[in-house]
């Protein structure tokens, strides 16, 4: 009942910047957090930044700390990950999500809504 398609991948020289969109459809009003994921190949899919979208909060995993900001606009039911610093080991498939739940949602499967991704890829 949610659609989610994301946007704004590319290849970029590290160093460089990006920024990854997620735009949201349907019946959003259940949703309590988003978050971005990321996937590399032969890896598991782990979170990279969430936010509660109701009160702002956001969270991030350590190792993009100080390099990337989530931030949503409530005008556009939308939801970015704005990339700066970027290094190769960022590169991976990125997906956005949105779960209904009332925890903070760390792992992929407490999230029920997934876009179908898009390629970030960062060259040295």
């Amino acid at each position: 009942q949610v659609h989610l398609v994301e946007s704004g991948g590319g290849s970029v020289q590290a160093g460089g910047s990006l920024r990854l969109s997620c735009a949201a459809s349907g019946d959003t009003f259940s949703t309590i957090f988003m978050g971005w994921f990321r996937q590399a190949p032969g890896k598991e899919r782990d979170f990279v930044a969430i936010i509660r979208w109701t009160n702002g909060h956001t969270y991030y995993e350590d190792s993009v700390k100080g390099r990337f900001t989530i931030f949503r606009d409530f005008t556009a039911n939308a939801v970015h990950l704005q990339m700066a610093r970027l290094k190769p080991e960022d590169t991976a498939i990125y997906y956005c999500a949105a779960s209904p739940r009332a925890l903070l949602p760390m792992n992929p499967n407490e999230y029920d809504y997934w876009g179908q991704g898009t390629q970030v890829t960062v060259s040295s």
